[in-house]
């Protein structure tokens, strides 16, 4: 079975974002993925991820920001319900 966890970072200011997503990220269960509202695309944090073994999908959603779906690369499940759930 799998779950979203919804992080809303787009009222915070840098680096805050980064640190809260980063540390979000270590504590997702099999199955599980990080839904991350944000205000604007955070280019920097892509690299991040797949260097600890994550894959993320950006979508852009309303008011005008992001969603930033993101899983465990080896994680099928997490990444199934991801991709198909909406921005």
């Amino acid at each position: 079975m799998s779950a979203v966890r919804v992080l809303d970072v787009s009222d915070l200011a840098p680096p805050e974002p980064m640190e809260r997503i980063l540390a979000a990220l270590e504590s997702l269960a099999p199955g599980e993925f990080l839904r991350v509202l944000h205000r604007r695309e955070p280019w920097p944090l892509f690299p991040l991820l797949e260097q600890r073994g994550f894959r993320h999908d950006l979508r852009a959603c309303q008011p005008p920001g992001f969603a930033i779906l993101i899983w465990r690369a080896t994680d099928t499940v997490a990444e199934a319900a991801a991709r198909s759930t909406g921005g």
